[in-house]
């Protein structure tokens, strides 16, 4: 294995936050980059734009005879891996009651599912000083209603960093659990019922990536991107959840 590549491997790698990670990534010393994702033309154009340390990896991560495929180039090219970035995610913004069946079962398997798997096929190939970083939300602070199925999955994975975080600790390798607010991305929705949407605490793909590449080097267990989700994660630890639950549904009830 000595001979092997240091590789750092992100998904999502096609959005706007997985384009703003492989600005921070072609920084950093490693061989290459593996970026996973479904769009192959948004491959090819960070290839064309990057050079050949991007490794593209076309993958439905939701199909697991495609993580069983990926998981035998693992095995191939035994790769000494730096960096897992599980940034591929999916956001179902609507109430519990109108989500289909479909929807429900594609957002548990990419935001809790997948995550999980790849870390353990990944795990293998890192050693001492290798990275885990999970994009999860500030919305994993706190019950949310109206976004309920995408808040709690991000709950279980940022529960979920934090704990392997505490079990890998022995063998020195980090696991940082990412929770912005919102992200000014192409998955946000702009418009409901005729409203233009709020976000407050919107915040950029580039500040959430540099920060979390920072506090994943520092081997902080949570990034906390800007000062207004600090004092958010403040308020939910000294309010009861069910006055948070009632400011926030107060603050949407126009877009209901």
């Amino acid at each position: 294995m000595d001979d092997c590549k240091s590789v750092a491997i992100l998904t999502g790698a096609t959005g706007g936050l997985g384009y703003a990670f492989i600005k921070e990534l072609v920084k950093e010393p490693v061989d290459e980059i593996w970026a996973v994702g479904r769009n192959a033309d948004r491959l090819d154009e960070l290839v064309k734009e990057f050079g050949d340390k991007i490794v593209p990896f076309r993958i439905d991560l939701t199909k697991s005879e495609e993580i069983s495929s990926f998981n035998e180039i693992l095995k191939e090219r035994k790769p000494h891996l730096e960096y897992l970035i599980n940034n591929a995610g999916i956001a179902q913004m609507k109430p519990s009651k109108d989500l289909t069946i479909s929807e429900i079962e594609s957002t548990i398997d990419l935001n809790c599912k997948v995550p999980t798997i790849l870390t353990n096929l990944c795990l293998p190939y890192m050693k001492k000083g290798s990275k885990i970083v999970n994009i999860c939300s500030a919305s994993a602070f706190q019950p949310v209603p109206y976004i309920n199925l995408y808040a709690s999955t991000k709950a279980f994975e940022r529960s979920y960093s934090r704990a392997l975080n505490v079990e890998l600790k022995p063998l020195g390798i980090t696991v940082t659990a990412v929770c912005p607010s919102w992200i000014d991305t192409g998955m946000l929705v702009k418009e409901i019922n005729g409203h233009k949407v709020k976000f407050n605490g919107l915040v950029t793909p580039a500040k959430v990536a540099k920060r979390a590449i920072i506090d994943s080097k520092k081997g902080k267990a949570m990034s906390v991107c800007t000062f207004y989700v600090k004092c958010q994660h403040l308020n939910v630890k000294l309010m009861p959840q069910k006055l948070t639950m009632k400011i926030w549904t107060k603050s949407i009830k126009k877009y209901l």
